[in-house]
């Protein structure tokens, strides 16, 4: 739970230092965006490959919130009790506040607070089973506007579980990114 004050602290300070860089750059444009790109998703004992989207709304240059989903394109085997199964990423569903630290017209980089819900299933033995869990996300990235609506977008996010022993996972991902 400290770590997930500890991301909402950097968020609040990301935010309240953005004025004083702002002052240095042009305004960042305000507004809705989207992104659509490939994630990579770990945990200690899986690496699942995801495509993922996302909808936001720029409502200050500083602060925003975005939804999230994304289903599951790549799979992993994972052995439990000495059978192996294969594990796939159903779908996952995540709201975000987002604080952003304009660099430029063109460039931002943020952090981002929110709560999502991750389904996987595991299939052996012709049978299958699923499961979901709800988690506390964090992270944090960057993205670069080439000709200020087209761009790209890096970012990492953790997610905490909230069932007991649950665990996190490591979230990396690359993404197309559109202001319109």
């Amino acid at each position: 739970m400290k770590i997930i004050f500890a991301a909402a602290s950097a968020a609040a300070a990301l935010c309240a230092v953005s004025g004083v860089a702002q002052a240095q750059t042009a305004p960042a444009p305000t507004g809705v965006y989207g992104t659509l790109g490939y994630a990579d998703a770990h945990t200690d004992d899986v690496d699942l490959g995801v495509i993922q989207g996302r909808l936001g709304y720029r409502i200050i240059p500083y602060a925003g919130i975005e939804g999230e989903g994304a289903f599951g394109v790549k799979n992993d085997d994972v052995t439990v009790a000495g059978v192996t199964g294969r594990a796939k990423l159903e779908h996952e569903v995540a709201i975000y506040g987002v604080g952003f630290l304009p660099l430029s017209d063109k460039a931002d980089l943020l952090a981002r607070v929110g709560y999502g819900n991750t389904k996987v299933k595991v299939s052996a033995l012709g049978t299958s089973a699923s499961d979901d869990g709800d988690s506390w996300n964090f992270g944090v990235g960057g993205q670069y506007h080439f000709d200020g609506k087209n761009g790209v977008r890096v970012d990492y996010t953790r997610q905490e579980f909230t069932k007991d022993d649950a665990g996190h996972a490591d979230v990396y991902s690359i993404a197309y990114t559109r202001r319109f």
